[in-house]
């Protein structure tokens, strides 16, 4: 049906070498490693905590991972950086104790979704969780520092030897 023509012409599209190049250049220039710190105020009986690790971005496409992802107490940020730097993040996180769940929810399994609506600049960005009725019902901020003591790989000459057509 219509449905299955559209996504084959999105697929089309994704293969035209042109088009392909354009969307590279609009989003790589947040392309990199960038150290994430995210901090929550207590709230109640629920602890304030701070948590480190770094967010690579990729074409545009940002992963980040703290702790070991699919154990407890980790927590997976992903999401698109948009061309003017704005992002809606979403973060999955896996609860380390029940000590930070609350009411109805601490029954309910120990994993948790986290909506981030982020702001990245050249080499900084911040953000914040939209406060949601879900596990960890608070207000928590997010800071993005690009790392740039790594110097970045200079694209290598295409070999004069590779045969035409590559």
């Amino acid at each position: 049906g219509m449905k299955a023509t559209r996504i084959l012409i999105v697929c089309t599209f994704l293969f035209l070498p042109g088009i392909l190049v354009a969307a590279e250049h609009t989003t790589v220039r947040f392309d990199g490693t960038w150290h994430t710190h995210v901090d929550c105020p207590a709230r109640g009986n629920m602890e304030a905590f701070a948590w480190k690790f770094d967010s690579v971005i990729t074409n545009g496409e940002l992963r980040g991972v703290r702790g070991t992802e699919g154990e407890p107490g980790s927590f997976v940020l992903t999401g698109k950086i948009n061309e003017d730097g704005s992002a809606k993040l979403s973060g999955d996180g896996i609860l380390l104790s029940r000590k930070n769940a609350r009411g109805l929810f601490a029954h309910k399994g120990e994993e948790y979704n986290w909506d981030v609506r982020a702001q990245f600049k050249d080499t900084e960005g911040t953000g914040a969780r939209n406060e949601g009725l879900d596990i960890i019902g608070r207000a928590c901020s997010f800071e993005f520092k690009k790392q740039l003591d790594v110097p970045a790989t200079p694209a290598a000459p295409a070999a004069p030897t590779a045969p035409a057509g590559l």
